[in-house]
């Protein structure tokens, strides 16, 4: 129960990760701007969706 009450605590950390992340590096691939072979757009993605969930998770209040 406490493993469900965390996972639901940091859920938008998460989704930021795991769904926002992946959603930036595409869109910059789409747009031509990433160099073939080059992992920044996904760690520019990493960088936006995790600090975005980050502070998603410390503004929400507790419960």
């Amino acid at each position: 129960m406490k493993f469900i009450a965390f996972l639901m605590r940091n859920m938008p950390f998460l989704f930021g990760i795991g769904f926002i992340a992946p959603l930036i590096d595409q869109t910059i691939k789409q747009l031509g701007v990433n160099p073939a072979g080059s992992p920044w757009s996904l760690v520019l993605g990493l960088m936006i969706g995790g600090s975005w969930g980050v502070y998603a998770v410390w503004k929400t209040p507790a419960q």
